[in-house]
């Protein structure tokens, strides 16, 4: 194991212990996005990670990519942050009719996180002693919600809480629908193409962002407005992606195995690349 992977290893048997909740991508999703984006990262804006990384980080933005889930239990707040529900079947995403919470509070969900936190960090270069914003948390925190986002089940249906209540089998193992996208095809990619190494997949989606992707590239770092992040895109993306691959042709209590992962795996390694590299376009923007 190498030492990167052995001390997160180590840092998230701890953190499970305090926080014991589910993964967002999924451990590796978001390590995957962290370690793609600081690979990305301006002078500048590689110079702000590591002033505000915690110290226990190590340097490793993606060590810490994790944080945000595993702080629900303590700031209970938070967990309508990491996704936003869109109507049944509509298939389509606006913000002001679905980012809000279950008690209707306009701005909360993934999308008005990653632009509240985006603001903070804009102070970076001008913040105080007394400033009112703890920016490392902003840093983790957006870190974070530009995964989910690129999640398409964290852009999913109100109805069925983005594929939660869909009960089906992965292979032979009862699982639910969102969890096999958080999770379950990352893993299985792992152990079929890559002897279970995340540091394989990077690779693999790295060279693809390289290569196959490269002339699309510059398109994923745009923004059609003033916006730093243009969460309309990455939302709508990924209702569009979960209308198309995550839903369909899945029903209660279906088996999704060979067929329903080699078709879908793609689409995972293109919201995982495209995460990454709008991460890194986000922080550079930010820190300049």
């Amino acid at each position: 194991m190498k030492p990167c992977r052995a001390f997160m290893a180590g840092l998230l048997v701890f953190l499970v212990f305090i926080f014991p909740v589910s993964f967002g991508w999924g451990l590796d999703g978001h390590f995957t996005i962290c370690k793609i984006a600081q690979s990305r990262l301006s002078r500048a804006a590689a110079d702000a990670v590591q002033r505000l990384l915690p110290e226990y980080a190590n340097g490793e933005l993606a060590n810490v990519c994790i944080w945000a889930d595993r702080i629900k239990f303590r700031y209970r707040w938070s967990s309508a942050l990491h996704y936003v529900n869109t109507p049944e079947s509509l298939c389509t995403y606006q913000y002001a009719r679905d980012c809000k919470d279950e008690n209707g509070v306009e701005g909360r969900c993934v999308a008005g996180a990653i632009n509240n936190y985006t603001s903070q960090l804009l102070t970076y270069k001008t913040r105080s002693s007394s400033s009112q914003y703890n920016l490392t948390e902003a840093l983790l925190f957006l870190s974070h919600f530009m995964g989910d986002i690129h999640q398409p089940l964290h852009v999913g249906f109100a109805e069925d809480k983005g594929g939660n209540t869909i009960e089906v089998h992965w292979y032979t193992r009862k699982q639910n629908l969102h969890h096999i996208w958080d999770s379950n095809i990352i893993e299985t990619a792992e152990e079929k193409f890559y002897d279970s190494s995340v540091d394989g997949l990077i690779d693999a989606i790295q060279t693809n962002i390289t290569k196959e992707w490269t002339d699309e590239v510059e398109e994923w770092e745009k923004c059609n407005s003033k916006k730093i992040a243009c969460t309309d895109i990455y939302a709508s993306e990924s209702i569009r992606a979960a209308c198309d691959w995550a839903y369909k042709g899945v029903t209660e209590g279906a088996t999704l195995a060979a067929q329903y992962f080699s078709t879908r795996v793609p689409v995972v390694y293109l919201r995982l690349a495209q995460g990454g590299v709008r991460l890194a376009a986000v922080l550079n923007s930010i820190f300049g």
